[in-house]
């Protein structure tokens, strides 16, 4: 990939002439809709439930499933990109991917729903290609901003569609389908959507500045298939990236579970009305739009200041305050103190997704895209077992308050149920919040060679020198 000498040094987001810009904007929006149709049925939960007599341990086993599918993804499809390019990579994700999408519109059977949200996790994968297509178009001394906006707009999918899969449901009730099933009929629509978006990466988008990986390779210009099988096996065996993998576990990883516990921990604990809590937890989902590129900015910010180093140090110093944040949150019982430091979390813990992906590239040039997939299938095991302790953890309080309240009438029940799931996830929190700063120190062991810092500072020169020019030329 070094080998691309075109790449954007700025990020003029109007210059949709230009191929870097451009893809940016595809694959943010490609991004944008594989999250949208991944989270598509969580606002359809309770009509799901009714409809095909889910369990509770079913409901929990869908989220946990919804995530597992992406680790395997996002593994596999960082050396597809390294050894076929990123556009063939996303077309296919999107329009196969598509496909258990639109088939969850037809499920009978708690099985089956199971099997579906398995395989829809695949698209979640889409984040690696993302990453990959904008860290080969970008130069160094604006990749970590463009790497993290992509991200940060693409996530957006998972918040909008508690607003959006609605008022897809409200549309298609308009026509005469009953409001029970209009959920099926949304996932269906979403699934067109994102095939559609397939055949749109295809045609508008190229997997370099200078042209396709097949034509490259044809004109000798990109590194032989064996290189990139010895550079992945380089990338397996560097430290480094898994560092980076357990660092956006402590992320990425977070956000997903707290963010997809937090509707019933704000009900339990603050005593919220559901629409109430859903609606904060989609304000914290929407700060995507602006908090993850501000931890790419900054992670260029330093890495200019300090160089590759410099944009461990920031990583290090997001993650600490993240790690905090939350463990705060964790112990609060005022709703107004808390939602400081739940706002708190959610801007530290997405400008320490960006700034994650601020690193990511300078890593191992040559295998961007290995890293990426390693890295980013990090988030989503993060996520999974997240998730196991929680619910482990929730299990075990609601199961004994329940069974020492079960003959004081329903209500005191239902009360009692509230209160332990409340003190369960919480006392959860706190100690995630402890592994986070824990991880955020094992960051200072990411090094960087003279080479790779002096081949960084040299890029980052000739970026400016660019911009200098192209900024003369327009006056």
């Amino acid at each position: 990939m070094e080998n691309t000498t075109n790449k954007a040094t700025a990020l003029k987001l109007t210059n949709i002439k230009s191929v870097p810009i451009r893809t940016f904007w595809i694959t943010s929006i490609a991004f944008f809709i594989c999250f949208f149709a991944w989270f598509g049925i969580v606002p359809f939960m309770p009509d799901v439930v009714k409809d095909l007599g889910l369990t509770p341990d079913q409901k929990w086993n869908s989220i946990i499933l919804a995530v597992t599918g992406t680790v395997f993804a996002r593994l596999l499809i960082g050396k597809l990109c390294d050894t076929y390019g990123p556009r063939l990579c996303y077309t296919y994700l999107l329009i196969l991917g598509a496909i258990p999408v639109i088939l969850l519109g037809f499920v009978q059977t708690p099985l089956q729903f199971l099997i579906c949200r398995l395989f829809i996790g695949f698209i979640g994968a889409s984040f690696v290609i993302t990453q990959f297509h904008t860290s080969i178009m970008f130069a160094s001394n604006i990749v970590g901003t463009a790497n993290a906006t992509s991200a940060g707009w693409g996530n957006l999918g998972g918040g909008a569609n508690r607003l959006g899969m609605p008022l897809i449901a409200a549309a298609v009730v308009s026509f005469g389908i009953a409001d029970e099933i209009a959920w099926r009929y949304s996932m269906i629509i979403a699934g067109i959507i994102a095939m559609l978006m397939g055949v749109v990466y295809y045609f508008f988008t190229q997997d370099t500045p200078e042209g396709n990986f097949a034509e490259l390779k044809k004109q000798g210009k990109m590194p032989a298939l064996k290189k990139d099988e010895e550079s992945f096996f380089k990338v397996v065996k560097d430290y480094r990236v898994w560092i980076l993998f357990i660092v956006y576990a402590a992320c990425f990883g977070m956000e997903l579970t707290v963010y997809g516990t937090m509707d019933d921990y704000l009900q339990n604990t603050f005593q919220l009305k559901r629409t109430t809590a859903g609606n904060l937890v989609l304000s914290f989902a929407l700060m995507n739009i602006f908090a993850r590129t501000l931890g790419g900015f900054f992670g260029d910010r330093f890495g200019r200041l300090k160089g590759l180093r410099g944009r461990v140090l920031f990583l290090t110093v997001i993650l600490v305050a993240e790690g905090l944040m939350l463990s705060i949150f964790s112990t609060t019982t005022s709703l107004a103190i808390g939602m400081v430091f739940l706002t708190a979390f959610s801007l530290t813990v997405q400008m320490a997704e960006g700034a994650t992906f601020s690193v990511v590239p300078f890593i191992n040039r040559k295998a961007i895209g290995s890293i990426s997939g390693i890295v980013g299938a990090g988030g989503n095991v993060g996520a999974f077992l997240a998730a196991l302790f929680l619910k482990s953890k929730s299990a075990v309080s609601e199961t004994a308050a329940l069974t020492t309240n079960l003959n004081l009438g329903e209500e005191v029940m239902r009360t009692a149920q509230a209160a332990a799931a409340s003190n369960a996830v919480s006392s959860g929190y706190f100690v995630i919040g402890g592994f986070v700063v824990a991880t955020a120190l094992t960051t200072l062991a990411i090094k960087f060679s003279v080479e790779d810092e002096k081949k960084a500072a040299s890029e980052i020169s000739k970026s400016a020198h660019t911009n200098l020019v192209l900024s003369s030329n327009n006056l």
